[in-house]
């Protein structure tokens, strides 16, 4: 599974990668390409491989079998060392030192990652606990841990960086100016690669996306690409005056649907997508008696379930 316009394009290409404990093959046989600048999603159940495939492109995790490149570096190879410093990370369960203030703790990773103090009151401030930089970390709530960790992955500018379910914690105003900041970041030319059980969450966020299942990836593409590849239907709502509402049954009863209206004036039925204009057509016969139309895409755990259940087109 590939993406982007070619190879001098990619920042990550996975090939052929696995990873085995004993018996058990945790990550096999993925290939994934992910350019430069893409705001790519990773997503899987519990156990799917999704954080072991995160160590083994970092470089924390030897795979057991393929190859990894980032930047043209192989994850192995010596010259890795170097494009490691422009790598960002934040894992699922960041372990912070509770005695140090926000401040010190991004002084502390900023030495480590030989990246500019200077940077540690500005990323605070970006972040939303410029007040609180200064207060130790015992006394922050999760929410603002989870941002604190957001601003050590921002240490040194990296050109790639890895998210390991970056909005636990975070209130509903705090994920949106997260993603905000992602998107800022991605417009200018950073590559970010997440994970998110929150399905719903990042659906209209990411340009592309991959479901891993058992290790592999099942599919990979953008959301609407693999709305279309399976074979979910597609979910109308029309809302049409009381009176006129057997109107729109005789209107749909030639197309192959099952019609359902309520006593609130609204139609409902479902219908596979090839036939998606054919009832938009017949809905055009009522000569404006429609009031309002919803058409309602198969969401991403949908999609997500979809393909956990084989309901996807072979490809």
């Amino acid at each position: 599974m590939t993406g982007g316009s070619g190879l001098a394009n990619n920042i990550v290409e996975v090939r052929g990668i696995g990873k085995q404990y004993g018996p058990v093959r945790a990550v096999e046989a993925v290939d994934l390409d992910i350019p430069r600048g893409q705001l790519f999603g990773l997503i899987g159940h519990n156990g799917a491989g999704k954080s072991t495939l995160f160590k083994m492109m970092l470089g924390l995790l030897a795979p057991s079998s393929g190859h990894i490149r980032i930047d043209g570096e192989a994850v192995e190879g010596a010259g890795f060392r170097q494009v490691r410093r422009k790598i960002g990370y934040l894992p699922e369960n960041l372990a912070l030192y509770d005695n140090l203030t926000g401040l010190e703790t991004l002084a502390f990773y900023a030495r480590l990652k030989d990246a500019p103090q200077a940077q540690c009151a500005t990323l605070l401030e970006q972040v939303g606990l410029g007040e609180a930089g200064r207060r130790r970390v015992r006394e922050y709530s999760k929410g603002m841990r989870q941002r604190l960790g957001f601003a050590q992955a921002l240490l040194g500018s990296p050109a790639l960086l890895f998210l390991d379910e970056p909005t636990n914690g975070l209130d509903p105003e705090a994920i949106r100016g997260f993603y905000r900041q992602l998107r800022e970041l991605s417009a200018g030319g950073t590559t970010i690669i997440l994970t998110s059980h929150i399905l719903a969450e990042i659906q209209e966020r990411v340009d592309r996306l991959a479901i891993m299942k058992n290790g592999r990836i099942q599919a990979d593409g953008t959301v609407q690409a693999l709305r279309e590849s399976v074979n979910l239907p597609l979910s109308f709502e029309v809302r049409m005056a009381p009176d006129q509402i057997e109107l729109a049954r005789l209107a749909l009863a030639t197309l192959p649907l099952a019609v359902a209206a309520g006593e609130d004036g609204v139609v409902r039925f479902s219908c596979e997508r090839e036939m998606k204009m054919k009832a938009v057509e017949a809905l055009a016969t009522l000569d404006g008696r429609v009031l309002d139309l919803h058409v309602h895409e198969p969401t991403l755990e949908d999609v997500f379930f979809g393909y956990a259940e084989g309901r996807h087109e072979a490809s």
